[in-house]
């Protein structure tokens, strides 16, 4: 093991043990959100531990590549790094758990949104609409609480690599949705992206 693949492996461990005491799979406060989000910003700062030869970026028609950095045996507390190319374009979605993002390089642009009514997030009618637009950049993240709708688009640059951390593995989150062009009407969210593990 090389001495940046050592230094990951120790930062990591360290960095899942903090978020491990400040929240839950599901459940975390909005203080204690706020507090991960500082220490994944931390770690994305640390640029040697997530390099090219190590993750590279897509090839060919690829937009996204997305790496498992470490994930508990029981799905729960999973980090990835996505790199990602222009033309990258998630549609608003929500996690069912928290979510903290993070920037290594370029440019991740976050559009948070709302729902016109209240009640339980499910498969149907429901409007929402954009009230933020967050650029996830060096030195900077987003936290997201489970009910929290986002999309995200990478606009510039050739590549972006950004931290994300999930309360829980992505592929266990079987009951997000994600809404259509319109923002009017959703549906449960099917992943499109493969994880590299």
């Amino acid at each position: 093991m090389n001495t940046a693949s050592t230094r990951r492996e120790t930062d990591v461990k360290k960095l899942m043990k903090y978020v491990r005491s400040l929240a839950g799979p599901v459940n975390v406060s909005t203080e204690n959100l706020d507090k991960i989000k500082d220490a994944m910003v931390d770690i994305a700062d640390k640029t040697e531990l997530w390099c090219e030869e190590e993750f590279p970026a897509p090839r060919g028609d690829k937009v996204q590549t997305r790496y498992l950095i470490t994930q508990d045996d029981d799905d729960s507390y999973a980090l990835y790094l996505n790199v990602m190319h222009t033309g990258k374009v998630a549609p608003p979605h929500n996690h069912t758990t928290w979510a903290c993002i993070s920037a290594v390089e370029g440019e991740e642009y976050n559009y948070r949104f709302e729902t016109e009514t209240d009640g339980p997030l499910l498969p149907g009618e429901r409007v929402i609409n954009q009230t933020e637009t967050i650029i996830v950049k060096p030195g900077m993240g987003i936290g997201l609480l489970a009910d929290d709708i986002h999309s995200i688009a990478i606009h510039e640059g050739t590549s972006t690599r950004h931290l994300h951390l999930y309360g829980r593995g992505l592929e266990t989150l079987d009951k997000r949705l994600m809404w259509d062009k319109d923002h009017t009407k959703c549906e449960y969210f099917v992943m499109d992206v493969k994880t590299t593990k």
